[in-house]
């Protein structure tokens, strides 16, 4: 059975195919609406059924002042975020 992309309303194909949040991508079309950056599978967020890149979807949907918080926190901590014992 052939999913169709939710970016380009195209056909994508098995060997093609990126899955991600229950939908099949095209693996060019899993970019970022905003900052167009691409996405990997499961690891984005999805508003109105369209892909975000997590610093994109805090700065856009989430709560006010988070994506200062992020940008300002990964300064100072130069480790991974998850690992962190004071990420917010």
């Amino acid at each position: 059975m052939v999913g169709y992309c939710p970016i380009c309303g195209k056909p994508v194909y098995f060997g093609e195919r990126k899955r991600s949040l229950g939908r099949d991508y095209h693996p060019l079309c899993l970019k970022c609406q905003k900052c167009k950056r691409q996405l990997t599978s499961g690891q984005h967020a999805e508003y109105d059924e369209k892909p975000y890149c997590p610093h994109c979807y805090l700065k856009m949907f989430g709560p006010k002042g988070t994506a200062f918080a992020l940008v300002t926190h990964s300064q100072w901590h130069p480790h991974v975020m998850s690992e962190c014992l004071f990420s917010v």
